[in-house]
């Protein structure tokens, strides 16, 4: 083994490098932390206080609201650490950037399945129904957050506090070797971008034409909710990825096109501000597309548009709290049209036993 340690591609830069990129990722950090955490309080609140009948899509935002809440809490301790430095200790530094892998991909985990609950309930919602009657999402969601832990156990020996200009920092990755550190950017990348965002192009593309002819507008709101979650998703983290694949082009190319590399390692420098504020500012947005789609359900102070919001999509999914058939057919069942056949049929000799009534005579 490679006992000489060296820096990570995926270092931040020193605060003390860029005074002005510093500045602008605390305000970033400090506006998604005032927005974010509360927002996400309030989902969680709302849930468990005023929401009875929970369906699997409602449980699934209850876990991505609190996968959520706990990334954005440490939030005041990075932006303390990007203006000063690191006080904590390196054990505090591993275990809060541990927690932080662990949310994140428990996100993107939470996401995905909330996109293919939602695919496999309007493309085959007789099937979806099925496995909501055996209570299969528990098991579903222990073994989410137990992949997540497991895919962020990489942190904890590579994961640093570094020494740069007399202040100590949380924000260097270090590796024993080129092949460790491609092994982890190669994990984080395929499991916790290209192959979930791949199930959510192939599940939404499915979903495309299906949205549009709806039979229940109701449905067809909670599905684009959703959707307008997974394009969030999107937004925020493709640029992070982006960075590491770049990463992975400088470690290919160092060797044999080296100016080639140093461009690159600039490029991936001058992202790393924006990248990460990106990566937390998805933590934030969720509740502000609830809130968003809560305006038009709002009825008074006591009852708020995102209860309603909450009830609403429990509602449209089949499964528990379920009021609304799914999106299947047009056509009615045969049982539909006899009883309808027989209430006329009903209808016809009640007419005629009053026309007898009335004509005694026969005349």
């Amino acid at each position: 083994m490679n006992n000489t340690y060296q820096l990570s591609s995926q270092e931040e830069m020193a605060p003390s490098e860029f005074d002005g990129g510093t500045v602008v990722a605390c305000v970033i950090l400090g506006l998604s932390f005032l927005a974010g955490a509360p927002g996400n309080l309030l989902v969680i609140w709302t849930i468990l206080r005023h929401v009875k009948k929970r369906s699997h899509t409602v449980v699934i935002i209850l876990h991505l609201a609190v996968a959520d809440l706990l990334v954005l809490i440490t939030l005041p301790l990075w932006i303390y650490s990007l203006a000063h430095s690191w006080i904590f200790g390196e054990v505090s530094c591993k275990a809060m950037v541990f927690m932080i892998n662990t949310c994140m991909y428990s996100s993107v985990f939470l996401i995905t399945l909330m996109s293919v609950e939602r695919f496999v309930a309007v493309r085959y919602p007789f099937a979806s129904a099925h496995w909501k009657r055996k209570q299969a999402l528990n098991k579903v969601l222990l073994v989410l957050w137990t992949a997540a832990l497991l895919f962020s156990i990489p942190v904890i020996p590579t994961q640093i506090v570094d020494n740069d200009s007399g202040e100590d920092h949380c924000l260097y990755r270090e590796y024993t070797s080129v092949t460790q550190e491609l092994v982890c950017l190669l994990l984080e990348t395929l499991v916790g971008y290209i192959i979930p965002f791949s199930i959510l192009v192939v599940c939404y593309g499915c979903l495309c034409s299906r949205i549009t002819r709806m039979t229940l507008k109701s449905k067809r709101k909670s599905t684009i909710l959703i959707a307008s979650v997974v394009v969030a998703f999107g937004i925020c983290w493709t640029p992070h990825h982006i960075g590491n694949i770049l990463s992975l082009i400088i470690l290919a190319t160092e060797n044999s096109y080296k100016d080639v590399a140093e461009h690159l390692e600039n490029v991936r420098s001058t992202m790393a501000f924006v990248t990460g504020a990106m990566v937390f500012i998805s933590s934030t947005v969720n509740p502000i597309l609830y809130m968003f789609a809560a305006r038009s359900f709002r009825s008074s102070l006591r009852d708020t548009g995102i209860q309603k919001l909450f009830r609403h999509i429990s509602s449209t999914s089949p499964g528990e709290g379920n009021r609304e058939v799914s999106y299947v057919s047009k056509r009615p069942s045969n049982q539909t049209s006899t009883s309808h056949v027989l209430s006329e049929s009903k209808d016809q000799i009640g007419v005629l036993m009053t026309m007898c009534e009335n004509n005694p005579s026969g005349q």
